[in-house]
């Protein structure tokens, strides 16, 4: 078997729009096409021993042990490869259900589809999949055990840590989008100017200069202490001799602690003599240069989480220990408790393994044990001085119980430092009693304090601590979203995209939009080339300036990795024709109605699905949707449209020589069709269409119709406004128009417009792209032989896998079915076969150029305007 490739879906995509996170591999079964899993001897039965717990999927039978059955009956090992990927990354943690297998209708190829949490562990599931359904095939031997405890591995590197997952979860709660900006903890939430970044518990709000305040634990300790707070006493110290002096300033038990750690690391609590001492400081020494002494506070340790400058929980924390049953050693019982399901490695789980460590055995010595000892039935057995939980500790939920002056105390220290997040550490004998000098201190100030001690308490009430923190986040119930109208179809899709970004700047809005031609914010291009694709729409989707988003989706970006947005306010789907069918394993025009459906169905449910009347399968898409609908049409007869808004629904056609907006029986004018400059007084019935869904998506978006009006009267078709769209330019003799038409229906809407126009002689420069098919090619030529008396046949720089003598070839089989004896001349060079159509042009000819890359073109057109204009200079 051969893995053709492998995609990752990262938003919605053609396979489904509900689960946006999918690996699609296209496999080549080979030799396995003719060989499904009855006709391989024994293929269930090693498949079973080697994977039993197969058995618990469902697959189509609808219940346990379907696929089973499936296996059994037969099926094709396309159809195993989706169920064992599942299941090797169920059985590594990650908890994956969706599959799908699928003809490309390419004989023995299948696009295998199924779930991830992973990327890297999506892939790698995949591949490893294939191996192995490979070796029980061929009756190889394969390791499972390894293959699931990589797939651990890769997931615990990349899974969010549980204070970072509570967070994402309430996000997903209130239907906030999340994005992941790295391949750690760093996390946007919201869209545009309406977006919040944090890194674990750190905040995008907050102060920077309170995170390192709090970083200096020698500096918070100074901090408190000047603000009247009970802290204790203690020096810093940087060396040996600084340390000696120290024993003469702090009375004995101590707390020794790098001066700038966390985590607990580096600590040790509740020294009692020089000796412990010098260990515990050679041990902080290797976290930090200098370190503090300070008295050891007598009583529990307690972890307050202050959230937006409010106490929100608290947690009683415990270190880690085991109690004796009088069978087990030490160490077995530690092993026993590492056991338990609730703990796991680093943040993996509610509570961390407890490691042995120096601290352990150090502890244990003091208390006169050591790991091989087996403690009688119910004595506690201490394993760290310090009650993180990142060490095995253990916390206990106290909020209910806290005074009224620690809830005022925690919350000052909180301002004190400016810090809008932040964990404060104090030990006391009793939070129920007022925290102040003589029974308690304020030991750590903490930004970036972990949530799970609250959220997942040993004992107590869990406490929803994302909640307060959404709210300081996203006040008033926002979910951090801006406006976005996304656009989709063969044709039309850049120069609509361009007219509602052209709406929405009129009205006022911070606009970043995404074409074929480049990255738009206010006006500014910021990147250039095809643009239409995830990736760029990304770019626009995390700017901070912008609060309105015009997305151009292609197919192209659809198909590689979905739709870069989970949902948007407006989809407009201009039209459903053929072009680029025979790639992507996209067959049919039904197949790429599907493609341009996932724009439409990814529309949210109070939003509105923009659809074309005229085009049927962009009608029929009306079913796919949750959203509200609204129609377009052409054609203000259309029983459609008459239909639609009978039934109170919202429809924009021409009428009487106007655009109109209908609701239900109410209609508004908004403009006479031959005052938009971008219809070309009404002669380009192809840039009507376009304006009429750029209406709808103005309306719906709150513009006004003063607004829209303004918009589309100053709309006009230039190199600046619409590059490469119905570009005019005007040489002493004839008139050239520059546009991308590449598709028939582009040049059947073409053909429309150059029919209205009066010439001497119609000239057409024509090219074609090279992975269409050998029958769109032949159409193209056809086409441009029934529209213009002459042809220049150009070619591509990128002929797509075709050379120039195949394309001539083709484009001219389509001419001579049209003409038999046509005007016909080949110049592969697109700057010399423009110059050879203007120079040789008839006076009072027009001239179509279809553009190559569309900015390219725009400069030679206007380099031999400059030469011509130059040459007639000198001859005057």
């Amino acid at each position: 078997m051969e893995i053709k490739n492998i995609q990752v879906m990262r938003g919605p995509n053609y396979w489904s729009n509900y689960r946006q996170k999918l690996i699609v591999m296209k496999l080549d079964l080979g030799k396995y096409e003719e060989l499904p899993t009855n006709k391989i001897p024994k293929f269930y039965e090693r498949m079973m021993k080697a994977l039993p717990s197969l058995h618990e999927h469902r697959c189509s039978e609808g219940k346990a042990g379907g696929f089973c059955e499936r296996m059994q009956q037969g099926t094709w090992l396309g159809h195993v490869i989706e169920h064992v990927a599942l299941e090797f990354q169920v059985l590594a943690g990650m908890d994956c259900g969706y599959g799908r297998t699928r003809s490309t209708g390419e004989p023995g190829v299948y696009k295998v589809v199924f779930s991830y949490w992973s990327e890297e562990a999506g892939i790698y599931a995949g591949k490893a999949a294939v191996a192995f359904v490979e070796a029980i095939s061929e009756k190889r031997p394969f390791d499972v055990k390894q293959t699931i405890q990589t797939l651990k591995e890769i997931w615990e590197d990349e899974m969010p840590g549980p204070s970072t997952q509570t967070i994402l979860d309430e996000a997903v709660r209130r239907n906030i989008p999340v994005t992941r900006l790295d391949d750690h903890s760093l996390y946007m939430l919201g869209y545009g100017r309406n977006q919040q970044v944090f890194r674990a518990t750190v905040m995008g709000t907050t102060n920077n200069l309170a995170v390192e305040s709090v970083a200096c634990k020698w500096f918070t300790k100074n901090l408190l202490d000047k603000a009247g707070i009970s802290v204790p006493k203690g020096v810093a110290v940087s060396d040996k001799k600084e340390l000696e002096r120290a024993i003469e300033e702090v009375s004995f038990p101590w707390v020794i602690k790098p001066i700038d750690g966390n985590h607990g690391r580096g600590i040790t609590a509740n020294i009692r003599n020089k000796e412990v001492a010098l260990k515990a400081a050679n041990q902080a020494w290797k976290t930090s240069d200098k370190i503090i002494i300070e008295e050891y506070v007598e009583g529990a340790d307690y972890r307050f989480l202050v959230i937006n400058y409010k106490l929100i929980a608290v947690a009683k924390r415990t270190p880690a220990c085991v109690w004796g049953d009088g069978q087990l050693t030490i160490r077995e019982l530690i092993a026993k408790e590492n056991a338990h399901p609730n703990r796991g490695s680093g943040h993996e789980k509610v509570l961390t393994k407890i490691k042995i460590d120096y601290h352990t055995k150090a502890l244990l010595k003091d208390a006169g044990l050591s790991l091989d000892d087996i403690p009688p039935l119910g004595k506690e057995v201490m394993l760290k001085k310090t009650a993180n939980l990142s060490t095995g500790g253990t916390s206990t939920d106290v909020t209910d119980s806290v005074h009224p002056f620690n809830v005022f105390l925690a919350e000052r220290i909180a301002r004190l430092f400016q810090l809008d997040v932040c964990g404060i550490d104090i030990m006391a004998k009793d939070v129920a009693d007022p925290i102040q000098k003589g029974n308690g201190a304020v030991i750590e100030v903490n930004a970036g304090p972990g949530f799970r001690m609250h959220t997942h308490p040993s004992v107590g009430t869990p406490r929803e601590v994302a909640k307060p923190l959404m709210d300081m986040l996203f006040p008033d119930h926002s979910n951090g979203r801006i406006p976005i109208v996304a656009i989709t179809g063969t044709n039309g899709k850049t120069t609509t995209t361009r007219l509602v970004a052209h709406m929405a700047q009129h009205a006022g809005k911070n606009v970043g939009y995404t074409t074929t031609e480049g990255v738009y914010i206010n006006g500014h291009t910021i990147a250039e080339g095809d643009c239409s694709g995830p990736k760029s729409a990304g770019m626009i989707l995390s700017d901070p300036i912008v609060d309105f988003a015009v997305l151009e989706c292609a197919r192209g970006g659809i198909l590689r990795s979905g739709l870069a947005f989970d949902e948007c306010d407006v989809s407009i789907v201009t039209n459903v024709t053929e072009d680029h069918l025979g790639i992507d394993d996209i067959h049919t025009l039904e197949d790429y109605a599907q493609v341009k459906e996932v724009v439409a169905r990814s529309t949210s449910d109070q939003g509105y699905a923009v659809l074309n009347a005229d085009d049927d399968r962009v009608y029929d898409m009306r079913y796919a949707v949750s959203s509200k609908i609204i129609l377009f049409s052409l054609d203000q007869e259309s029983e459609r449209i008459r239909r639609h808004c009978n039934d109170g629904g919202m429809a924009v056609f021409v009428q009487d020589g106007h655009f109109v907006v209908q609701t239900g029986e109410t209609v508004i004018r908004i403009l006479a069709v031959n005052h938009a400059p971008i219809t070309l007084g009404g002669k380009a019935e192809f840039m009507i269409a376009n304006v009429l869904p750029s209406i709808a998506a103005g309306i719906v978006s709150g513009f006004s119709i003063e607004v829209i009006r303004t918009a589309l009267t100053s709309f006009i078709p230039s190199t600046e406004l619409t590059p490469g769209r119905v570009n005019l330019f005007e040489f002493p003799h004839c008139q050239l128009m520059l546009d991308y038409a590449h598709n028939v229906s582009g040049f059947e809407a073409i053909k429309g417009f150059v029919g209205k126009i009066e010439a001497a002689s119609r000239i057409c420069v024509i090219g074609a792209t090279g992975d269409r098919r050998d029958g769109d090619i032949r159409n193209l030529g056809k086409y441009a032989a029934s529209i213009f008396d002459e042809i220049i046949i150009r070619h591509d720089t990128d002929g797509r896998g075709r050379t120039n003598e195949e394309m001539t070839e083709l484009i001219m089989q389509g001419i001579l079915s049209v003409k038999p004896e046509p005007r016909v001349e080949v110049i592969s060079d697109e700057a010399a076969a423009i110059e050879f159509a203007v120079t040789n042009a008839p006076q009072e000819a027009f001239i179509f150029v279809c553009a190559d890359h569309v900015k390219h073109s725009i400069e030679l057109v206007r380099k031999l305007q400059d030469k011509l204009l130059y040459s007639m200079s000198k001859v005057s």
